[in-house]
């Protein structure tokens, strides 16, 4: 054990009444979707799209967060668990969610969104959405911190941090805050997907911002897992773990969106009295 370490013993619940409970995690949750809802309401009005488009857009991204992330784990983490007791795949309150499943199920929503709804290019939606989804993705990996849940392994750097309520399955000693370096990793991709869009015409280029987000954020998520604990049993000796080999698709998938050759695309818009993506965030502090 390190004499330069943080001791993190946060309590997760944030009250308990009766047989339920509000957990810091689930707010964080709850946040990232009105928050990211609040964000997208703001960019269709500056683009005169119809409210209803918004409404929709909040239903197919809540499903395919929940549902996407949920079978995310079920499926590329645990599935001989799981293959046993099917009773315990929806029970998500038990814990259990995968940010690749998520990905995976967002892809798959916004597909149906462009289909059935704004019956433009899904790569139009897809610019838009990457940006609620990093900030989002920066608030969940707040929660897994305050979970003490998904950290790294033994470090003597000063920023280490011992995770009081996982030493029951972990050694107590000072661990890289991984979940923290994801999350402020997120929280950057989104301040440069907001700049692009409020500040340069590379947002008319349908997929720039998607390709963009997904080499930020797949590229951070690739590097800090040298520095995770694994996960799953089975990741013990592997060369990559699995987080790694799902994310490097989504690497090399952004750099097609990034470098692909199109013709930008003029997009009327109404300019706003002030920004619309920073303002809003200004208001939700």
């Amino acid at each position: 054990m390190t004499l330069l370490s943080i001791v993190w013993d946060m309590n997760p619940t944030i009250f308990e009444l009766g047989p339920f409970e509000i957990r810091w995690y689930g707010l964080l949750f709850a946040t990232a979707f009105l928050l990211g809802f609040s964000i997208i309401a703001r960019m269709f009005k500056q683009e005169n799209l119809p409210d209803e488009w918004t409404d929709k857009l909040l239903i197919y991204m809540m499903l395919a967060v929940v549902l996407g992330a949920r079978f995310g784990h079920v499926f590329f983490y645990d599935w001989q668990y799981y293959s046993e007791n099917p009773g315990e795949i929806l029970k998500i309150w038990h814990g259990g969610l995968a940010s690749h499943g998520g990905a995976i199920g967002i892809v798959i929503a916004l597909l149906l969104y462009s289909k059935f709804v704004s019956k433009r290019s899904p790569l139009w939606v897809f610019d838009r959405i990457m940006v609620v989804t990093a900030l989002g993705a920066f608030l969940i990996r707040i929660g897994n911190f305050i979970n003490s849940e998904i950290f790294g392994v033994p470090t003597d750097l000063p920023w280490g941090v011992e995770f009081v309520r996982a030493k029951a399955y972990y050694p107590l000693v000072a661990r890289h805050p991984t979940q923290l370096y994801e999350a402020f990793s997120y929280l950057l991709v989104f301040l440069i997907l907001v700049y692009i869009y409020e500040r340069t015409q590379l947002k008319n280029k349908q997929g720039f911002m998607f390709g963009v987000f997904l080499i930020l954020a797949f590229a951070a998520r690739f590097l800090i897992e040298f520095m995770k604990e694994n996960q799953e049993a089975f990741e013990a000796g592997m060369v990559l773990n699995m987080g790694q080999i799902l994310s490097i698709p989504f690497f090399l998938a952004g750099f097609y969106f990034v470098f692909r050759k199109e013709k930008t695309t003029e997009i009327q818009t109404t300019k706003p009295k002030e920004p619309v993506i920073s303002s809003n965030v200004k208001k939700a502090k």
